[in-house]
């Protein structure tokens, strides 16, 4: 334990960032982080972050939610609605919803384990069914050259069928993912309607990233 917060206050500095089994130097490809881990993470910055992404939200559509833990931020906030569809891929979101009012459907498939993310083949057969207002999108890593990229190439294919399902994807992406990488290629900033992200940003870079994707 002693190790662990001696880790967790090294990346809270910016020095490394924790991953399965260990740390990384922060310049390397960034890595899966258990949910464990990460669930308290930047997490004023995330709430912050779902205040702003439910201003979106109006009544009678239907959203996707990524899997992560700012989209759970946001149902949180979503469960106290009414007339709003929820699809997710995440069974923490999904269990965060069961005592709400909200149409959830969950997306069958494989889990990852500890994480919660549900992915695969059968995940992906679904989102080619479907249709949705607004995809609120998870991200490991945002660079404005790189773009968005997650750690794995199922994910990255889970993520692109569902920005094609949408008519709108909103990134939600706390600061501490801005400026690195992750292994496999998701979508390029213009891709996206908007980016929101939190106020521990400096203003060249907001100005950087407004050239390629709104930002809030």
């Amino acid at each position: 334990m002693t190790i662990r917060r001696d880790l967790a206050l090294l990346e809270e500095e910016g020095k490394l960032i924790i991953s399965l089994g260990g740390a990384v130097l922060p310049n390397v490809l960034v890595q899966e982080k258990a949910f464990s881990t990460k669930k308290e993470y930047q997490g004023k910055q995330k709430r912050q972050i779902a205040l702003k992404a439910i201003q979106l939200v109006e009544s009678g559509q239907t959203l996707l939610l990524d899997s992560g833990t700012t989209t759970l931020e946001l149902a949180r906030l979503l469960k106290n609605k009414q007339n709003i569809t929820i699809i997710t891929n995440d069974i923490k979101i999904a269990a965060e919803l069961i005592d709400s009012n909200l149409k959830v459907i969950m997306i069958g498939g494989e889990m990852q384990s500890d994480v919660g993310a549900v992915f695969g083949a059968q995940a992906s057969q679904f989102i080619k069914t479907i249709h949705v207002d607004i995809f609120f999108l998870g991200a490991h890593a945002v660079d404005i050259t790189a773009g968005v990229t997650s750690p794995s190439i199922d994910k990255s294919f889970m993520k692109q069928k569902m920005i094609a399902t949408a008519e709108n994807t909103w990134l939600l992406a706390d600061s501490s993912k801005l400026n690195v990488k992750a292994f496999s290629f998701v979508c390029d900033l213009n891709t996206l309607t908007g980016f929101i992200t939190d106020d521990d940003v400096s203003e060249s870079l907001k100005k950087t990233f407004n050239e390629h994707v709104k930002i809030l």
